[in-house]
C-alpha cells in the first residue's frame, strides 16, 4: 500500500470506476428479462462491471495493476462502442483520453510508485 497521499485525480477516477461498475450492474440486472436461466449476455455484463468495480476499489488502495486494468477497461469500452454505436466514439475516446492523462500525471505515478 502506498504511503503517499492519494492525488485527487486518482480518487476521482477510482470513484468513477466504482460508480460506472455499479451503475452497469444495476442497469444490466434491471434490464434482464429473466434471471433464470441466466442469459449469457447478463453473465458478461456482471463480469465486465465487476471488473470495473474491482479496478476502482484497488486504485483507491494504491495498486498499480488496478490503474492499468482501468485503462484497459475504459479502452475496451471505446472499442465496443465503436462497433455498437459508432456515432458516440468521439465522446468515449475523449473520456478515455482524459482518464489516461489523469492516470499518467506525475503525482499519480508517484502515488502508484511507478
Amino acid at each position: 500500500m502506498s504511503e503517499t497521499r492519494r492525488p485527487i485525480a486518482a480518487t476521482v477516477v477510482s470513484w468513477l470506476m466504482v460508480g460506472a461498475g455499479v451503475f452497469g450492474l444495476m442497469r444490466g440486472l434491471v434490464g434482464a428479462r429473466t434471471l433464470w436461466p441466466i442469459p449469457t449476455d447478463l453473465i458478461w455484463v456482471v463480469i465486465v462491471d465487476l471488473i470495473g468495480v474491482v479496478a476502482g476499489i484497488f486504485m483507491l488502495r494504491g495498486r498499480n495493476w488496478a490503474r492499468w486494468l482501468t485503462l484497459i477497461w475504459v479502452g475496451g469500452h471505446v472499442v465496443i462502442v465503436s462497433i455498437v454505436m459508432p456515432q458516440t466514439i468521439l465522446v468515449h475516446a475523449l473520456i478515455f483520453g482524459m482518464i489516461a492523462y489523469l492516470m499518467f500525471r506525475s503525482d499519480v505515478l508517484k502515488y502508484f510508485r511507478v
